[in-house]
């Protein structure tokens, strides 16, 4: 266990672990690749959302399961330098990568800690919790979201996004893909990944003892031989690989990766094929406002905490 504590006396208990083997996707240099990828690729739509939940500038916003910080940098826009973004991960190897996006990109008002959601504890309070694809990964999604949204003000925001897999499809059906899809179903649920998790976020909110959240979904609609989808596919299939071999779902032999995207490329051109990835839901709500306060409460942009 470690801590920092900043000028200000704030101290933010963190335990740090890799997770390896619980996390499916694992944290290989090509998995946060991928990442980098998927947060470009779903940045219109986590961004609508978080408009629409009420990110403004001068916000301070905790964004939780942060990843390699693609959500985070986001809300570094959306909150400006008046703002102020921490984003936590469980894994050191992604925090890293993180902190130096965010330095290249002159953003000193976000920052990163890696820790387990279980450990993470700040002494402070913070306006808006955020996160995207992280509920899915955990094992009583309701009792976190219950604890964390202790760590934002009254009146204050929650926002999550997460996908419905099961949706995935592609229209006309192929071989390839069905089994695909099939892989990376099972590999995702048999290591503990909730496959429909974007369904039951309506259900885990209130779950959590939060207010009725809004909801939308989104998702792209792919087809022909420039899509980005056949790679973003085959690389998903590529981070599951190590679990899939673990668990005994397939094989490296049977994926066959290095080919995979061209292989389904080939077949979605040859079958004039819509391939729809699994779409996105989004859900957010605002916490009741204390007596006596306005609903939109005040920001305050002071910097928390430090690296």
């Amino acid at each position: 266990m470690n801590s920092m504590v900043n000028g200000e006396g704030l101290d933010v208990r963190i335990v740090t672990s890799t997770g390896a083997d619980s996390y499916a996707l694992g944290y290989s240099e090509a998995e946060f690749r991928r990442l980098k990828f998927q947060g470009e690729y779903l940045r219109d739509f986590t961004a609508d959302v978080l408009r629409r939940a009420g990110i403004a500038p001068g916000m301070r916003v905790l964004d939780v399961g942060c990843g390699v910080g693609d959500v985070s940098l986001l809300v570094a826009e959306m909150v400006s330098s008046s703002g102020t973004v921490l984003g936590v991960d469980r894994s050191e190897q992604a925090v890293a990568l993180a902190r130096q996006r965010a330095a290249a990109a002159g953003m000193d008002h976000v920052r990163f800690a890696a820790s387990e959601l279980e450990a993470f504890s700040p002494d402070q309070q913070f306006d808006a919790l955020i996160g995207r694809l992280i509920l899915a990964y955990l094992p009583d999604p309701a009792a976190t979201l219950r604890r964390l949204s202790g760590l934002v003000r009254p009146g204050g925001t929650i926002a999550f996004q997460e996908m419905v897999l099961p949706l995935t499809c592609s229209v006309p059906d192929g071989p390839l893909f069905r089994k695909c899809r099939e892989w990376m179903m099972e590999t995702f649920e048999r290591a503990g990944f909730q496959i429909d998790m974007g369904s039951k976020l309506f259900a885990t909110f209130l779950a959590a003892g939060l207010p009725v959240p809004q909801m939308t979904a989104a998702g792209h609609v792919e087809g022909g031989s420039q899509s980005p989808v056949y790679a973003y596919l085959a690389d998903t299939l590529r981070s599951l690989l190590p679990m899939a071999e673990r668990i005994g779902v397939a094989t490296a032999a049977e994926f066959a990766i290095e080919t995979m995207a061209e292989r389904l490329r080939k077949e979605a051109v040859e079958n004039n094929a819509c391939i729809m990835p699994p779409p996105l839901v989004g859900a957010w709500t605002r916490l009741p406002a204390a007596t006596g306060q306005g609903q939109s409460g005040t920001w305050c942009s002071a910097l928390p905490w430090s690296d």
